[in-house]
């Protein structure tokens, strides 16, 4: 039987001048790359935009909520 929750496979590198203009669309601050669950973090706003097919997809209703460390 397939595991019902597989584990995210790391994406490809996002291009480095991506994630220089690239912001958190409601803190405006900067994101880092989470290669391993394929996410752009933003800390400041505590949630982890997801990258689909190669695309950031920068929506607050889309990204995922951090837990707190």
């Amino acid at each position: 039987m397939p595991d019902p929750h597989p584990s995210p496979t790391p994406g490809p590198p996002v291009d480095p001048r991506l994630l220089e203009i690239l912001v958190c669309p409601l803190t405006k601050g900067p994101l880092e790359y989470d290669r391993e669950h394929g996410e752009l973090i933003s800390r400041a706003a505590g949630l982890a935009y997801p990258i689909r097919d190669g695309i950031p997809i920068m929506l607050p209703d889309e990204a995922r909520r951090l837990e707190p460390e």
